[in-house]
């Protein structure tokens, strides 16, 4: 079975990072994962994905504490902190939240760093089912510079494989179904990591179970698109993406670098929706704990240049403290439509402040995004000829839900500064 199929659309889910930084905890987890199953799995959304440091019993926040005792079990694999994660007692691991989640309807993901544990290293533990250590496979020398927890895995070293193979064959008998590999995709160091991104794609083709793979962080290499396309179902084509302005605006030249690679089984990833009630227990984006900085225009900015582009959608906040116009970004239908259904997305036209992007749909309808990414209010318009589109259209706002009559020449509408709409053309 190919990892394409594993991920035909974009996966659509919550991590939390956004809130919780490395300190989540289970009841956190079970919490936002009953929200998801209430209100919305009936719109697409699925995964449930603990982020960072879940084998670090003393975690505060997004700050780590470096060089600190993680839990291991007996063969250089980390496992739960069982202070933050009560039902992993017992050696029993994530599989306990891993059936809480399932039995909801929804799927578990957890995130790991590449390598293997320093202090598998620096204890020389073993590597299951084999002869060889950890300090036989480890790389020493290839370290993340922003966490101390691991050391790069040597690939051309005996047992290299065999340990990537029991790590998921451990997430297996768990019964994860989504795995985020951070430090990999672009390291500032060191670039994309390859081999070991071979060695996890092995790992996963033989663990029996099928698992979504993300890599983190970015911005990957568009140069080696299609080797991720060979080998994971997401990477992050930009480092990690807060509420600010600035770091929304560059999202634009990122979409428009990855135009054209979105496919099904193979998403390039904008990175997560800082949405809602973010930075609880995270002092990661220049902020605390508070709600997003991003403005309401703001908002609907990135969740129609996401959608459009088909990133995957994983959001950020705290699910339980959602209002009503945060929820609404969530389950509006015709936007997850596109979202899911769409193909083709490219931008038509920038100029000045006015972007313009396109899609098709899969019913003969033309999806068109109109932004404007300057400080004043603009027209912005597209004509029918340039998204190879004919007259007579039926024309909607998907976002406010208003039928708009029919056009036979452009699309035009006038847009808040950092705002956009988005329009279905039947």
């Amino acid at each position: 079975m190919s990892h394409k199929s594993f991920a035909p659309t974009p996966p659509m889910g919550w991590n939390s990072w956004d809130c919780y930084g490395a300190a989540v905890r289970e009841e956190e987890i079970r919490g936002n994962a009953d929200y998801m199953a209430a209100h919305l799995k009936d719109f697409g959304w699925e995964y449930v994905v603990v982020d960072i440091q879940w084998s670090e019993p003393g975690a505060v926040s997004s700050s780590y504490r470096p060089f600190v005792p993680l839990e291991m079990d007996e063969y250089s694999r980390l496992i739960p902190a069982v202070n933050r994660f009560p039902s992993a007692a017992g050696g029993q691991g994530f599989k306990p939240l891993a059936d809480y989640v399932h039995g909801l309807g929804l799927k578990f993901g957890i995130h790991i760093m590449r390598g293997i544990p320093r202090q598998a290293v620096h204890r020389d533990t073993p590597i299951k089912g084999t002869n060889v250590t950890a300090r036989q496979i480890a790389h020493t020398n290839s370290i993340c510079p922003w966490n101390t927890d691991m050391y790069g895995v040597d690939a051309s070293k005996e047992g290299a494989q065999a340990y990537y193979d029991s790590l998921f064959e451990l997430y297996a008998e768990w019964g994860v179904d989504f795995v985020k590999v951070d430090d990999i995709a672009a390291s500032r160091l060191y670039g994309a990591h390859l081999p070991e991104i071979e060695l996890i794609r092995g790992a996963i083709d033989r663990c029996g179970r099928p698992m979504v793979l993300s890599l983190s962080p970015g911005p990957a290499p568009v140069e080696q698109a299609d080797f991720f396309d060979s080998t994971a179902n997401m990477w992050r084509i930009t480092d990690d993406f807060w509420d600010l302005w600035p770091l929304l605006l560059d999202m634009f030249d990122r979409c428009e670098k990855w135009q054209g690679r979105p496919a099904p089984g193979n998403w390039p990833d904008c990175d997560m929706l800082p949405l809602g009630h973010i930075g609880i227990r995270s002092v990661d984006g220049g902020g605390s704990d508070r709600w997003t900085r991003f403005t309401r225009d703001e908002q609907v900015t990135m969740m129609t240049l996401w959608s459009i582009f088909r990133s995957p959608l994983m959001f950020g906040g705290e699910l339980r403290d959602n209002d009503e116009w945060t929820l609404s970004l969530l389950t509006n239908r015709d936007v997850l439509n596109m979202h899911r259904n769409s193909t083709g997305a490219k931008l038509v036209y920038r100029e000045g402040d006015k972007v313009a992007w396109t899609a098709e749909g899969d019913q003969d309808e033309v999806y068109v995004a109109l932004f404007n990414t300057g400080d004043r209010a603009l027209d912005v318009s597209v004509a029918l000829h340039r998204l190879n589109a004919k007259g007579p259209r039926k024309v909607k706002e998907l976002w406010s839900g208003e039928e708009l009559g029919t056009i036979t020449d452009a699309v035009t509408a006038s847009v808040a500064p950092h705002g956009a709409k988005l329009f279905r053309l039947q």
